[in-house]
């Protein structure tokens, strides 16, 4: 029997808006990335994300990003690597703090947006971030791009687990990037195109990139979008798909 994780980015709302459906969506996924302020997410919102996660059994993680509220976080920066460094470790550090402080343990670390789409393709942005994991905990896994060469060797150099990330609703390049989201067919809309696909990478070992080529792709996570305005829907189908189809639903060991 086949077994994946299913993870998604919770925590984004701050202050008096709103983001995502936060509640409706963790009774479908084993993993969770906590926003932790600077693209999105305060305080408040970190401890009662990181509460709720503990009450459904779910595994936690960070989920830093660039400083860039406005642009949540999905534009690029010109940052040096040691910035980057600093940017992460204080983002995981935060976290940490809420995950200890209502009892639980803290299992991984998945960049946002722009900083995880820069450090699939930068050898420097993907060492730093992977340097500041290990320096907090190296019991700690990063969640990366499936086949991204600069996510393996920082793992490897740093002597930490990465966690092969695909996504359900993003489309992908030849060279297994992700098409860039200014691109008009950077997102699958059509639900079961985005359920065929996310089984034939799970079953089958691949996906189809934007001009038919087969690109294989191993994941042990697959990344659900939990703020668009069919997301808990798509979230139970692909669930039960997975179900149907004798695919196991958990966390990483």
């Amino acid at each position: 029997m086949k077994t994946i994780d299913l993870n998604c980015d919770l925590g984004e709302s701050f202050g008096a808006y709103k983001m995502g459906n936060d509640d409706e969506i963790l009774p479908f996924v084993s993993s969770i990335n906590v926003a932790c302020g600077f693209h999105a997410g305060d305080p408040s919102v970190m401890r009662q994300t990181v509460e709720k996660a503990l009450q459904h059994n779910v595994a936690i993680g960070a989920h830093p990003g660039f400083p860039d509220l406005i642009g949540f976080g999905r534009r690029n920066m010109n940052v040096s690597a040691s910035e980057v460094y600093d940017y992460v470790l204080y983002q995981i550090g935060a976290l940490d703090g809420f995950v200890k402080a209502a009892g639980g343990k803290m299992q991984h670390v998945k960049p946002h947006g722009a900083l995880y789409n820069m450090a699939a393709t930068n050898s420097e942005i993907a060492d730093a971030i992977a340097k500041a994991i290990s320096h907090i905990n190296r019991e700690l896994s990063l969640y990366g791009l499936a086949n991204s060469e600069a996510f393996i060797q920082a793992a490897q150099k740093y002597n930490i687990t990465l966690v092969q990330e695909a996504f359900a609703d993003r489309t992908y390049k030849q060279d297994g990037t992700l098409t860039s989201r200014t691109e008009e067919n950077a997102l699958i809309k059509n639900e079961d195109e985005a359920i065929n696909q996310v089984l034939q990478m799970v079953k089958e070992g691949y996906v189809k990139a934007v001009h038919g080529e087969k690109v294989a792709v191993q994941a042990q996570t697959i990344c659900l979008h939990g703020d668009g305005e069919k997301a808990v829907q798509f979230a139970e189908r692909i669930y039960r798909t997975f179900e149907l189809n004798d695919i196991t639903i958990c966390a990483p060991k």
